[in-house]
């Protein structure tokens, strides 16, 4: 029996206008067997993925010239490629901004660097080509339909039924399978952060709350809308019928 080739290295690229926390990530990244590709503003990170697979960025938010969080509204815009936002210290608003916009994760300023490589690792196993199946999504590539919209978990395509294909984030890609897997079930916060892998947060963090308005934003759900409901004091439910078939259905 052949056994299967390996996956090559992740690559991560850098994203940071300080070249001792390029230089230091970098030799951390490759000890963790990682390729890192770096850039020093929000120029060299585009020309870099024109030229390079990426399969993570690490952002910082003060960039010269063009902010992190207008790289990461570009790069939401255009990609699918997870992103953890680089954030001063106690910058609330930047952290609450950044998860709006559609970043997986964030770090604060100052870090240790063994943490990021945990935190890139934790965001990697959620990656569409990688772990499509990984974790709280579906063990072989399925497709899901529920109202008016399809999710391919192969492909982690999100199609509406008037086909406009909808860009996901990796933390509302493994959001919406939570929801998918438990429908018409209402959820705590707290099974929310268990189900999705979220142990970065804490239960009573807004920041759950932030990843259900952008998954709302993204299905045309209103805040009181029909796909998402929100129980009082408890948690959230999709109120949905969920059919689940074979991705090649």
């Amino acid at each position: 029996m052949t056994s299967a080739a390996p996956l090559p290295p992740e690559s991560v690229l850098i994203v940071d206008d300080d070249p001792d926390i390029r230089q230091l990530l970098r030799q951390y990244l490759e000890v963790a067997g990682m390729r890192p590709l770096l850039a020093a503003d929000a120029s060299e990170a585009r020309m870099t993925l024109q030229q390079h697979p990426v399969d993570l960025v690490v952002l910082d938010v003060m960039l010269p010239q063009e902010s992190g969080l207008d790289f990461l509204r570009w790069l939401r815009e255009y990609t699918h490629v997870p992103v953890i936002m680089v954030t001063a210290l106690g910058s609330t608003i930047d952290r609450v901004v950044g998860l709006e916009v559609g970043a997986d994760d964030y770090v604060s300023k100052p870090f240790e660097p063994g943490e990021l490589v945990a935190r890139i690792r934790a965001v990697l196993r959620w990656a569409p080509v990688r772990a499509a199946g990984a974790a709280a999504a579906p063990t072989k590539p399925v497709l899901f339909r529920f109202g008016e919209w399809r999710l391919d978990t192969g492909s982690r395509e999100l199609r509406h039924a008037d086909g406009v294909l909808v860009p996901l984030s990796t933390s509302e890609y493994r959001l919406l399978c939570v929801f998918l897997m438990h429908p018409r079930t209402v959820l705590s916060r707290e099974r929310l952060v268990e189900l999705a892998h979220r142990r970065e947060l804490q239960p009573t963090d807004r920041s759950m709350d932030i990843q259900i308005h952008r998954l709302r934003q993204r299905l045309r759900d209103a805040s009181d809308g029909q796909l998402f409901r929100t129980v009082r004091n408890i948690g959230y439910a999709l109120d949905a019928d969920v059919e689940t078939v074979p991705a090649d259905a």
